[in-house]
């Protein structure tokens, strides 16, 4: 691979990972091709575009952006792909589930929520973190809770007022 080739693939991946919401740093060595064709295709259906890269060349990338990435360097040992997605929790579901059945892939990093997670000992804790979008849901039904509780308490109120406005009228 020349100079050339090199750059253009850094660019890619700078790109790729300035574009990116988050993304995962795993290993998927070891894995035939038949178990590779799932993982990419589980990939394809969960929309996480799934890159096998050179640890050089990732490094290079990450370096342009001014030490945003450093703490990541650790986990550029071995063979590395990266999984992009737009959803936080979206790989690591996906990985936990791809390993019921297989030893790999592993969890190397993550970069979710801009905070940087190094072992695939987060694996767990990556896969229960709420999108924001989730969080915002769940902000919003806590919000409305006391309010429906008044808007209950006083339709449920209005007719036992009425209730008994009714049984003393009848009254005499």
């Amino acid at each position: 691979m020349n100079r050339e080739d090199k750059n253009r693939i850094i660019d890619n991946l700078t790109d790729s990972i300035s574009n990116a919401k988050h993304f995962y740093l795993t290993d998927i060595s070891d894995l035939d091709a038949e178990t590779t064709s799932k993982l990419r295709r589980a990939c394809f259906e969960k929309e996480i575009n799934l890159v096998v890269v050179k640890n050089t060349l990732l490094k290079k990338a990450l370096e342009k952006f001014d030490g945003k990435f450093d703490d990541l360097y650790v986990a550029l040992k071995s063979s590395t792909s990266i999984m992009f997605a737009e959803i936080n929790d979206i790989p690591a579901k996906l990985i936990k589930e791809f390993r019921k059945t297989n030893q790999k892939p592993v969890l190397k990093a993550a970069f979710v929520e801009e905070s940087i997670y190094i072992g695939d000992d987060y694996l767990d804790a990556l896969s229960s973190i709420k999108s924001k979008e989730e969080l915002i849901g769940d902000l919003i039904l806590l919000l409305q809770s006391p309010a429906r509780n008044v808007l209950s308490a006083l339709q449920s109120g209005g007719s036992k007022l009425a209730g008994i406005v009714k049984t003393l009228s009848e009254k005499e």
